[in-house]
């Protein structure tokens, strides 16, 4: 996940040294062009809604204006990195349900079997695959189409999850293990 690259440090001896990147996936979510009125008429620049996630538990939503649109993306790029999140992820799924709202968009996130796989809609399921979510049942509650804050309320659920849980769910995958190695040695 981490890349090397070249940087020179000092051309004066040749010195090459390494700068270590992180290396992220990013979705697009949503790029609008929003207008500002001025007096000699209207100035256009370019929103762009990043989700930004290493698919191993990381996941962050950036939202930045530019003049452009790969200036947009590089200035929500950098936000989504610099508002990273940590989601508790148990056998590929959450460790428990949960509920959040975020102004008009309510999400709720359940767990589900291994192998069910992500159901979920439109943002939701971008923010859960890059956090690195692989089984999960999710349902957007409101009636708003609104992409981006479908996704800060599925970014708002998944921070209520409660590390206790993830602790509890660890003691019980252990004693799920520890039973079926029993089971196994009996079974010989």
């Amino acid at each position: 996940m981490i890349k090397n690259t070249p940087i020179i440090q000092n051309k004066k001896e040749n010195k090459i040294e390494f700068k270590k990147e992180n290396d992220f996936d990013e979705k697009l979510l949503d790029l609008r062009r929003v207008t500002r009125v001025v007096a000699g008429g209207k100035r256009f620049s370019f929103r762009a809604t990043l989700v930004v996630g290493d698919r191993n538990g990381n996941v962050g939503i950036g939202i930045a204006k530019g003049k452009d649109v790969s200036e947009a993306i590089a200035k929500a790029k950098v936000k989504a990195e610099k508002k990273m999140i940590k989601v508790p992820i148990i056998n590929d799924t959450i460790p428990h349900e949960v509920q959040a709202k975020y102004c008009a968009a309510k999400v709720i996130l359940k767990p589900v079997a291994k192998g069910h796989g992500i159901v979920a809609g439109g943002s939701v399921r971008a923010v859960c695959e890059l956090a690195g979510i692989k089984d999960l049942s999710a349902k957007i509650l409101s009636r708003t189409p609104n992409k981006l804050s479908n996704a800060m309320a599925t970014i708002t659920a998944l921070s209520k999850i409660k590390p206790i849980a993830l602790k509890e769910a660890n003691s019980i995958n252990k004693t799920e293990n520890q039973n079926s190695e029993n089971s196994e040695n009996e079974n010989k």
